[in-house]
Formats: C-alpha cells, structure tokens, sequence
C-alpha cells in the first residue's frame, strides 16, 4: 500500500461523510493515505483479482486507475472529471463489478501502532446514472474487513446497498478498531456483495488509516474563540489549555506548532502539561495543537491523535520610509512620504496646527516658520498602530532664471545664461561646451530645450528651461558631373530642399539662366559651376560645384620634320588633352608598333627607342575612351 507523508484530508462539496462507523474522537494525522497516484497505473500483484486495463470505461470484471471517465456505455454512467478532491489530476479506482460476489481489494497495512484505535475510511461513488438499466440497475454493497495477518477479523462493516444519484456523489465510508498488542500490520479486504452485470459500478478513493484517541481540544485561555489576532510588539502573554475526554491507559500530551499554515508540525520543547504559556514573537501566523497517545506509544507520531487547532495571528506593525531629517527650501512644496497599505488610515500633526489623514501630505511654499518636528501614527486594517517622526528644516530657497530663447543658424553657437545659485547642471548636455556651468556654449544640430538646474549650498533647487531654434540648412546639389564634345551643350541638374530664399549660378559664362535649377551650359572648354543658395534668416550662404568636362576637337598634322631647325619638329595633336583616358599609337608600314602615348597630350620627335625614324609614311590610331570611334590616319615624317 502507498503511504505519503501525513496531511490533514478536506471533502469536497460534492462529498459526504457517513459518520456512524467512523471515529468519534479525535484524530491523528493519517498514517496511511492511498490516494492511487498521479499517473495511471495498475495496482500491485496481488491487491485484486480483476483484470487491469487501460480505457476509461472498463467491461465487468475489469477495472483501470484513471483521473476522469465521461460517457461510458452510451451515458449510462456519470461523468467524474476529478477524484474526490476535486483534483482534475488525482487518480481513482475505477471498477466494473464481477459477474459473482467477491474479495475485489485486498492489501496489507503496515506500520501500525499496537494496541491502539484506529480509524479506517474510503470514499466509494456509485457511478452508475439511476435511470440506466432500465431503471433498476445493481446498486453496489461493500464490506470492509481488517483482519490480523493470521485471519483474526478485528472489525467488520458493510456500507448496505449504495444508491445512486441524479450527480455523482463521493460518500466516505469507514470504521474503526483496536490493534491487538503487539500487531502493526494487518490486511484490508473489501468485498463486493453484489453480483454484476448491469450496474454495480463504483469508483475507490482515499483510503486512510488514522489513529482515533479521546476527544482532545485545545483553547486559547479567556478568549471567546480559538482565533485571536494582535500586532507585532505586543507583550500579550496567552495560555493555551489542553482537555480531553477519556484517556489512553497511560498517556502523554505534547504540544506542537506549525507556522506553515499546518503543512508541517513541530513538537515544542518542554510543553508536555495540559497548559502551554505562549510568549510573545514577531510577526507570522502562530498554528497550535496538541496530541495524545499513549506513553508506550507515543514516540511513534503516528500513534498520536490531534486536537484542533489554535491560532495566533501576529500581524505586521507599519514599516516607515520617511527619512528621519527632511530638507524644505522656501517657497517650494514638501511631499512628506510614508508606508501606504489597504485599509490604512493615518494622522499628521506637525508646527502651526498642521494635521493631515491623507498617507502623503504635501506642504506647499513652505516658510522658515514651518520648521520642526512633524509626527504621522500609522494604523494598518488590523488594527495594529506605528508612529514614525521626522524633523524639517527649511533653508533659503533658490529661484533659476534663464535667458530667453535663441535662434541661431545650423553649424553656429550661442551662449546660455542661467542666474540663481551656486551650482549648475544643464541637461541634455548634447552641444554644450560645458553643461555644469552657468554659461556654457550651445552648438546643437537641432532645435533643442535646454533644462538648468540651479543649486545653492543647502541643497535648495530650482529649475528654468529655454529653446535654443536651429535654422536648418537646405540641402544642395548641383547634380553629378558632366561631359561633352566642343560645340555640344548639356543640362545642369541643381536641386535645392529645405529652407531657401534664394540662389544662382556662377559663373555666369555659356550658360542660359544663372536663376534656374536646370539652366543648359554650353561652354568651349572645361568649367566648374557653382550653385549659391542663400537658406535666409540671415545664415550664410552654401553651394555645391559640378564640374563640366569639355572634349575638344582634335587637330592631327599629318606631317611633321624632327630635323632640329626648331621648325615643326615635333608632331602635336590639339585637343588631345582633353581626352585623359586617350591612348595614341603610331605604326610603320610593315606594322610595328613605333610609338605610343597615353593620358592625353601628346609630343613626338619621330624617333623609336632614342634613335631616329627614316623619313616615310606612318599610321597611327587614337582610341579616346569617350564613348566614341577611335580616330586613325596616316602621318609623314620628312627631314
């Protein structure tokens, strides 16, 4: 049988109790709790004798562990969507009756403590819908049975027939008895009475073993209920009074408490009588009980059964965040600030009959004669009251000035000037040349709010703010560089966007309109243009250049005489400079190549490899690399 570590169980709505077998004094924490796990799985060998299955409806004869079952057999049983804790993953027992009567649930139970009572229950639900089998289906009849493990029956209980119901219903089911001295283990068996085929269906949960003692309680010494409630730092001493009804042959008390809300429980050293003085602590939630067994047993905690519990709340006092000194400067507000909660009230008082019940009251253009002591009491939705304190004291205040705002142009400056204090802080400081004096230079790339922040030596501020406007420059471009041949013409292409008020070209020199964007030059020889933009509001004006390249007409002699009498002596192409990417070559008539220059002008003295070329006719080719045919023809060297 699994076991888990002891809790205190709670039914569901959906539950009920069936109380006449069940124990009539108090209880200890279970000392077995089969609860069938949180993932489906068979029983161990041996536990029953029908046949596991894995679905959620099992035929007669079969059974499945499982955490919900819905519409079985065309609805004739109900729906569980949980066990019967209503925990969506706790796994039930889930059983289709055999055909005969017979032991379905048989385990061993160990860890028992001898010669003590004991309570076992189960919660049993009759799936079965009362309207299925016509009307009339097997109601399932149970009986519980502990024996020794020698097969000495200690108790005996049958539940009767367990009827159905419009919902399904989860009944707990139980009985109690007395270990034999000596015995700590014995078996369970559960049988069903009934025989199967249509109905006898149910569903096994909870199987708890619990010891059951005399009827213990534990009160809280002249208080109406076992629940009271004080603040942190209270000195209230309570006495907690023990009784029970009854006794164990020889039995001992122990006093415990729990501040986990019962999850855990701890014995409390010495408090071993009917009384326990609790003295005061900080703040938690105090769980005290006490348990009962007998002296033989009773240092085994599963032998011992519990009273109920007694609470002791202690709730947490106000915690403050309002400094203990506060700075005020004259004429400036002062926010008081302290701890806010729910259900929080509070009172202010302070000099000139101040008072307030709001959580953070503000003093508005404080004077010197609103210096002194300032009180606020704190009290929490509890009840539980604080006083906190803090002394202000108020200095001469500071009043910033700042110049007005400044225009300036886009790539210029301008000084700021703030008045009123000792210390200076600008923000942002982007464009400042120094932000933590009180006249810095501005150069910001936009129109920019500046913040000053002005100081004195008691720590007094103030602040002023002014906008330095940028003009922005337009953006201007005179369009890409251009080329053409002599004689030809070509179209400028200038844009302007932004501010402009006005602008030009120059130099004036072949071109059509020096006030158009788009003007047509037609120059003789390669120029620069320059287009002038003037934004306005007195900035300065910006240009951008485009260069004009001009490919002149060339001039080829096609004879030339290198005889030194510094008449015609070398062969000069005109107009060949204009062309940078030129390359010139020169053949003899049999084709080879006697000479070649590249990169525009050109002055050849007819010679190859340092010596002279003999008078004859010569071919040369000039490939110009400006989107044209190259140009041949032939030459004469004459001497």
């Amino acid at each position: 049988m699994k076991r888990i570590v002891p809790i205190i169980l709670c039914c569901i709505l959906c539950g009920q109790f069936s109380f006449a077998q069940l124990c009539t004094g108090s209880l200890g924490d279970p000392i077995i709790n089969f609860t069938f796990g949180n993932t489906p799985s068979p029983l161990n060998a041996g536990v029953t004798n029908m046949q596991f299955i894995a679905i959620p409806c099992p035929n007669d004869g079969q059974y499945t562990v499982i955490n919900k079952t819905s519409n079985c057999f065309n609805g004739s049983w109900h729906t569980l969507d949980a066990d019967h804790t209503g925990d969506a993953n706790g796994q039930f027992m889930l059983v289709n009756a055999s055909i005969t009567p017979n032991d379905f649930y048989v385990d061993t139970v160990k860890g028992l403590c001898s010669n003590t009572t004991f309570e076992f229950a189960a919660w049993i639900a009759n799936v079965q819908r009362p309207g299925a089998c016509n009307g009339n289906p097997i109601r399932p009849n149970l009986t519980f049975r502990i024996e020794t493990t020698a097969g000495v029956e200690l108790v005996k209980y049958n539940t009767g027939d367990i009827n159905g119901s419009g919902s399904p219903q989860w009944i707990q089911y139980g009985t109690f008895f007395k270990t034999p001295q000596g015995v700590s283990t014995v078996v369970l068996r559960i049988t069903n009475n009934s025989t199967g085929g249509c109905g006898n269906d149910l569903a096994l949960d909870d199987i708890t073993f619990r010891p059951c003692g005399p009827t213990v309680s534990a009160n809280i010494r002249n208080q109406p209920t076992s629940n009271v409630t004080m603040c942190e730092g209270d000195n209230n001493v309570y006495i907690l009074d023990a009784s029970y009804t009854g006794s164990f042959a020889g039995s001992t008390i122990q006093w415990q408490m729990s501040v986990d809300s019962g999850k855990t429980w701890n014995d409390i050293s010495g408090a071993q009588s009917t009384s326990y003085t609790r003295l005061p602590t900080g703040a938690g939630s105090y769980r005290y009980r006490v348990v009962i067994a007998e002296t033989a047993n009773f240092s085994s905690v599963q032998c011992r059964v519990a009273s109920g519990i007694a609470t002791i709340d202690v709730k947490t006092l106000p915690a403050f965040v309002a400094k203990t000194f506060v700075l005020g400067c004259t004429s400036s507000d002062v926010q008081f600030q302290t701890v806010t909660g729910a259900g929080y009230t509070y009172q202010w008082s302070g000099p000139n009959n101040f008072s307030s019940t709001i959580s953070n009251p503000l003093l508005p253009k404080v004077t010197y004669s609103d210096s002194g002591l300032y009180q606020v009491l704190v009290t929490t939705g509890d009840g539980c009251r604080n006083i906190d304190s803090f002394n202000l004291k108020v200095f001469p205040g500071v009043t910033a000035s700042v110049n007005a705002a400044t225009f300036i142009c886009e790539g210029s400056s301008a000084p700021l000037l703030a008045s009123g204090g000792t210390v200076y802080q600008w923000s942002p400081s982007t464009g400042l040349s120094n932000s933590q004096i009180a006249n810095p230079v501005a150069s910001p790339a936009d129109t920019t709010i500046y913040k000053v922040t002005v100081g004195n030596q008691y720590g007094c501020k103030d602040s002023a703010q002014t906008t330095v406007n940028v003009f922005q420059n337009p953006v201007v471009t005179a369009g890409p560089d251009k080329t053409m041949f002599e004689g030809q013409s070509v179209v400028l292409d200038g844009s302007i966007s932004g501010n402009m008020q006005s602008f030009y070209w120059s130099p004036p020199s072949f071109i059509n309109s020096t006030l158009s964007l788009t003007p047509t030059a037609s120059p003789t020889d390669t120029i620069t243009y320059t287009l002038h933009v003037s934004p306005g509001q007195g900035c300065p004006a910006i240009s951008d250049n485009v260069f004009v390249l001009v490919y002149k007409k060339l001039e080829v002699p096609n004879a030339f005489s290198p005889n030194g009498d510094g008449i015609n002596d070398t062969w000069v192409i005109k107009g060949l400079e204009t062309y940078p990417e030129s390359i010139l070559r020169v053949y003899s008539r049999n084709g080879m190549l006697v000479f070649q220059s590249k990169a525009g002008s050109v002055s050849w003295d007819g010679t190859y490899q340092g010596k002279p070329l003999p008078v004859a006719t010569y071919y040369y080719t000039i490939d110009l690399n400006a989107g044209i045919a190259p140009v041949s023809g032939w030459i004469v060297i004459l001497r």
